[in-house]
């Protein structure tokens, strides 16, 4: 069996269609929505053809009409682009955002999965980097054989104990020094960390169409090309 894990998509639709494995389910760990051009798309393509999906800080913000809680320097990003969100997507697809699970867990042949976005204590903010000592504590939380979570960006595999936490990084919007799309494969209880190349200048070219002020768009073209946040702060 093979399953595909991504996360943080961020309405990157150029990102997400150009997916290039084939497999047997795809999950994913949440933010489908904000900082990209294009969540309806998005929102569709997910419900569509994915199997397993957990709710994000930006889906909650943008189907409860609410604050993600970003960090400061891309806090005026994500304000911005939640309005733009807001103003592309339809009643359904915001009801769909703000009933997404926010964690589950699952297994699949031998191993038993636990899906998050942040961490198992705080499932939508907890910002939580992969060498954190944190982890420890949250894996005794839970039963599981590998633990999946997102929000970081940054895609990442530990062990810890017996639990494996894997982070596929960023499909929509990475910050690995590189613009390629991350995500992770599953398949015959094996895990692996991947990457790919998609068009990002037609991101780029659809951002430069939305209504947002300069700065902003500078930044969020800044993070699709480079692969690394503006100069002051952390994106979440």
């Amino acid at each position: 069996m093979k399953v595909v894990i991504i996360s943080d998509i961020h309405a990157n639709f150029a990102a997400l269609s150009a997916l290039p494995e084939s497999y047997d389910e795809i999950w994913v760990l949440g933010d489908l929505v904000n900082y990209g051009p294009r969540p309806a798309e998005v929102v569709d393509w997910v419900r569509a053809h994915t199997d397993v999906v957990v709710c994000g800080n930006h889906d909650h913000a943008v189907g409860s009409a609410c604050d993600p809680l970003a960090s400061p320097r891309f806090r005026e990003m994500a304000h911005a682009t939640q309005r733009v969100s807001e103003f592309l997507l339809t009643p359904p697809q915001k009801h769909y955002l703000k009933t997404l699970p926010i964690r589950t867990e699952l297994r699949r042949e031998e191993t038993l999965f636990y899906l998050c976005h942040a961490v198992p204590s705080g499932p939508l903010y907890t910002y939580c980097p992969a060498d954190s000592n944190r982890w420890a504590k949250e894996c005794r939380k839970i039963r599981a054989d590998i633990l999946l979570v997102g929000h970081t960006h940054i895609p990442s595999i530990r062990c810890v104990g017996k639990c494996t936490v894997v982070n596929p990084g960023s499909l929509g919007q990475p910050k690995t020094g590189s613009p390629e799309a991350c995500y992770a494969v599953w398949e015959n209880g094996d895990i692996e960390l991947k990457t790919y190349a998609y068009p990002v200048e037609q991101t780029v070219s659809d951002i430069r169409r939305l209504a947002l002020p300069p700065g902003i768009r500078d930044d969020l073209i800044h993070v699709l090309r480079k692969g690394q946040a503006p100069a002051r702060g952390d994106a979440k």
